[in-house]
């Protein structure tokens, strides 16, 4: 371990001797035509919250271009997003496979006006490090991230510090945008985007038919999974939330997930005496489809959270660890529940409340 980090600091050195960028306090950042974001480094749920940056950096030059760096997991979040002019999946694995890396390095090196690396949670080295070997006139990056400095920040012009400290319970989507707001790039519009199509709402409406819904159910998705333990709810608790809906309402319920979650859904689907339908293992964009044609979507704290809260479609999501302010999806009807650090202490009737509240309204 330390002979690594020997390593990584003589590494660093050598960067900082031959690839550093003199500090420029200057807020002007001149005439903006192309922009880079590189956003490899984070997930899902990560890259839907950048959207508020995305719609600024448009709103502020609506003729500029916007291209991103994105990794293979976080690309669902932008296949189709209206912001996004183009993007490249960075994936580690193979960049350095000889046509991969000539195509990246060909897509760093087109020339941009302005290459920006935003950070929420952690600051990343490839992330910086790959902003440097862009071809860009203006470089911003973070100086610091709630105290902690950015050792590779000599990569940048423009050094920003990050604080989630003045303001602990800013939404990501509001915090993401301080990289940015000195230079008077900002937004009032917080909500995320993911965009589907009619091929997307077919596959969706498609698997509501085969349901048997008629206009009396209540269409209501559940999501059990999380990527992180702490952030999943009891699979128990879930199994008598949908029995308490199926007691007092007309509902048909399907779950979401993909084959990671197949223990999960597996246990819910025996345990339940109610019928739930699977809709396992479809893109983004389709899940997104069907959340938006249901009546009632309830989550973990997971990525699948963000996409719902795309949707206008009301939404319950369901928090522990997690600092809901920070994290939960902005928007009418997008309501989380969240009693203490452990999301068991929420119970099933708490939830059903809340279901219960949101379904009378929409009989209003």
């Amino acid at each position: 371990m330390a002979h690594t980090s020997a390593l990584s600091k003589i590494i660093l050195s050598f960067l900082k001797k031959y690839y550093s960028i003199k500090e420029n306090n200057n807020c002007d950042l001149g005439e903006v035509k192309k922009v880079l974001i590189v956003r490899q480094h984070n997930q899902l749920g990560d890259m839907l919250a950048s959207v508020s940056l995305f719609r600024a950096i448009k709103e502020k030059y609506p003729d500029s271009k916007l291209s991103l760096i994105v990794s293979p997991v976080n690309k669902a979040a932008v296949i189709k997003n209206k912001y996004i002019d183009s993007y490249f999946v960075f994936d580690k694995p193979k960049i350095f496979l000889p046509i991969r890396f000539i195509k990246f390095i060909r897509y760093l090196r087109q020339g941009f006006d302005v290459v920006i690396v935003p950070s929420t949670v952690s600051i990343s080295f490839t992330s910086n490090l790959i902003s440097r070997i862009s071809k860009s006139r203006v470089r911003i990056g973070v100086e610091s991230l709630d105290g902690k400095v950015n050792e590779s920040s000599f990569f940048f012009d423009k050094r920003i510090k990050l604080d989630w400290r003045k303001e602990p319970d800013a939404n990501v989507a509001d915090f993401i945008l301080d990289i940015v707001r000195p230079f008077g790039i900002t937004t009032n519009d917080f909500s995320s985007n993911i965009a589907f199509d009619n091929d997307d709402l077919d596959t969706a409406s498609d698997f509501v038919n085969k349901m048997g819904k008629d206009k009396q159910h209540r269409l209501i998705g559940i999501h059990v999974g999380a990527g992180k333990p702490q952030n999943k709810w009891s699979l128990n608790k879930y199994i008598k939330l949908v029995a308490l809906l199926e007691k007092n309402y007309k509902c048909c319920f399907y779950i979401t997930g993909s084959k990671f979650d197949k223990e999960e859904l597996n246990y819910v689907k025996e345990k339940s005496k109610v019928t739930i339908h699977q809709y396992i293992d479809h893109s983004i964009p389709e899940v997104a489809a069907l959340i938006s044609i249901s009546d009632l979507y309830i989550t973990n704290d997971t990525g699948i959270m963000h996409v719902a809260g795309t949707t206008q479609t009301p939404q319950i999501s369901l928090f522990g660890q997690t600092n809901p302010f920070n994290w939960a999806p902005y928007g009418k009807d997008k309501i989380f529940v969240r009693k203490s650090d452990l999301i068991d202490d929420i119970e099933a009737e708490d939830v059903f409340e809340i279901c219960k509240l949101l379904l009378n309204k929409s009989d209003g």
